[in-house]
């Protein structure tokens, strides 16, 4: 079975491309779903956030997290945002694997982890495809801008936003595939489904011979998921270690792509969600 990660910042178009992903019948596991869940009400998780942050910080009448003030407590303290990744990388961790060993005995070929955070949480190490929907900062910012929201975001909330997180330019470096979202909903559309075609005639094609060999024999696909886990992990270094250009996305097979929105002076540019 292949694990793939899919990341991307806020307001990058990542949901997007998991939603196409699913619309191919890929099982998707969203690790921003598993980590309200592993906070929910009832659990250790959320009994240790209302103990860290207080229950008049966080704490609605009804009893639930205000995710609200908790998000805006982390996204301007980092010794914070620190402490609950510290509490629930952990706990996503787990429920991720319990949800990857569901889809392989199964006998999925494909999964997707939905994962945020893939990179800064080091999870990039343990999955065969790595692909990065890609915006350059400008218009992330600009999407971000006109998502409603009650009440509408600050231009300096949402910058506080995007740079909570590591920046997209930052996480081409890992990518085995990256996919540009500078342009119209269409043109995203369309690069998902090269990508689903690629990822099917990767695993055997319509027999899928190659994920019902690695299904059968576990000792074949375990050895072709180490080898395909260090060849990212090889590739990674070396893309750290090489400047790119202005608006050069780096792909595996070697190829180079000019991100439009950066390339183009003048025009519009139609927004993606």
């Amino acid at each position: 079975m292949l694990v793939v990660g899919l990341t991307g910042g806020i307001a990058s178009g990542k949901s997007t491309v998991s939603t196409l992903l699913a619309k191919h019948g890929i099982p998707i596991i969203d690790a921003d779903i598993l980590a309200r869940e592993v906070i929910d009400p009832g659990t250790p998780g959320f009994r240790r956030v209302v103990q860290h942050f207080g229950p008049d910080r966080v704490l609605r009448e009804d009893g639930t997290l205000d995710r609200a003030a908790i998000g805006d407590i982390v996204f301007h303290d980092p010794d914070q945002r620190a402490w609950l990744n510290g509490l629930v990388h952990p706990l996503v961790r787990r429920a991720i694997v319990a949800r990857v060993f569901r889809y392989w005995i199964t006998g999925h070929a494909v999964v997707v982890l939905d994962v945020p955070l893939l990179i800064e949480a080091g999870l990039w190490r343990f999955v065969g495809e790595i692909v990065v929907v890609f915006v350059n900062e400008r218009l992330q910012l600009s999407r971000l801008l006109s998502r409603p929201s009650n009440p509408p975001l600050t231009e300096h909330q949402a910058q506080a936003r995007i740079s909570s997180q590591l920046p997209l330019s930052a996480k081409l470096a890992y990518s085995t595939q990256v996919l540009d979202n500078s342009g119209a909903p269409s043109d995203l559309a369309a690069q998902v489904d090269r990508l689903v075609r690629r990822w099917h005639k990767q695993q055997g094609g319509d027999l899928g011979w190659w994920w019902r060999l690695c299904w059968v024999l576990p000792p074949v696909g375990v050895t072709a998921g180490l080898l395909c886990l260090a060849g990212n992990w090889v590739r990674s270094l070396r893309r750290k270690g090489r400047r790119r250009g202005r608006g050069e996305v780096d792909r595996r097979d070697g190829e180079r792509i000019e991100m439009r929105d950066m390339k183009k002076k003048k025009g519009s540019i139609t927004d993606a969600d």
